[in-house]
Order: C-alpha cells, then sequence, then structure tokens
C-alpha cells in the first residue's frame, strides 16, 4: 500500500487587510485549503465544503416547523403505539387511514426538511 505525502509547512507573512482579504475570499473554506486550490488547482471549481450553516432555505425551515406545530403528529403515534404495546389497537379502516395519513405527513415533512437543510444536492 503506498504511503500519503506528507505535508510540509509554510508560513507566510501578511499585512491585517490581507489576511482579511485572504479569509474572506476563502469564505467557508480554510485558509490553506483556498491557497492550495489557487495556487495549483486556479481552472477547477474550488473544492465542495460543507457550509457551517446548512440551512439552504429559512422559509422552508420555517414551514417545516410549522407544520410539525400544528399537526397532532407526536401525540397519535404515540397513542398508536401505547394501544399496539398493549394489544388494544383494532385493525380498522379508521386505524388504517390514521396510519396512513401519519405516515404521508411525515414524507411530507421530511421531503420539506431535506429541501430546506439542501441535502438533495449531496453525491
Amino acid at each position: 500500500m503506498e504511503k500519503p505525502p506528507s505535508l510540509l509547512f509554510v508560513s507566510l507573512r501578511l499585512t491585517f487587510e490581507e489576511k482579511a482579504r485572504l479569509q474572506a475570499d476563502a469564505g467557508g473554506m480554510p485558509v490553506s485549503e483556498y491557497m492550495r486550490w489557487r495556487l495549483f488547482d486556479p481552472n477547477n471549481p474550488p473544492p465542495r465544503r460543507r457550509s457551517k450553516a446548512p440551512v439552504k432555505d429559512h422559509q422552508a425551515l420555517a414551514k417545516v416547523l410549522g407544520r410539525l406545530g400544528q399537526s397532532r403528529l407526536s401525540s397519535n403515534l404515540n397513542q398508536l403505539a401505547r394501544s399496539a404495546n398493549t394489544g388494544s389497537l383494532p385493525v380498522t379502516p379508521d386505524t388504517e387511514a390514521a396510519l396512513l395519513e401519519a405516515v404521508a405527513e411525515i414524507r411530507e415533512i421530511r421531503r420539506l426538511l431535506i429541501e430546506a437543510l439542501n441535502l438533495g444536492a449531496e453525491p
């Protein structure tokens, strides 16, 4: 198995303004990674980094949280689990409809969270 190349430390003197510009240009990327990219691979897009704030759409996230607050989902699921554990859960069309409704709500909440947190774009 081939040993990965060792990394060497390089020191660079900058003015306060130069360092501030370098950090601003790097965005959320570590400065050393940004400098390596700019020096050795500037013709390719910068390496993808996860943002410190992964929320892509704050309005979508607020919508999801609002739906969670309005729904009786947790209460309904708790009642269903309690009934299932005691063996008193009747399998009726109403029970099946309630379960299917809960599944649909959970699926929609999951979709909205994935969209709001920008997780759908990950490979």
